[in-house]
């Protein structure tokens, strides 16, 4: 397992957070992410046999999300 810290703009309540947690959590091979509003950060818990970070970070970005950095 592989985590990775997502620093998100474009949040703007925790309603926001919730949303990118439902899309993570739909994709293959994520094992938890836990997004935050108050930090403007998500972090992911992933099998990276299973899904890359570029494709987490195109879950988000699709969502209406702005991934202003990543950190492993």
């Amino acid at each position: 397992m592989n985590t990775t810290t997502f620093r998100i703009d474009g949040m703007h309540c925790d309603g926001c957070a919730d949303r990118i947690r439902t899309l993570l959590g739909k994709e293959p091979g994520v094992r938890e992410a836990r997004v935050s509003f108050a930090e403007g950060a998500a972090a992911v818990r992933f099998n990276p046999h299973s899904v890359s970070e570029a494709r987490l970070r195109e879950v988000i970005e699709t969502g209406g999300f702005n991934v202003v950095e990543m950190t492993a």
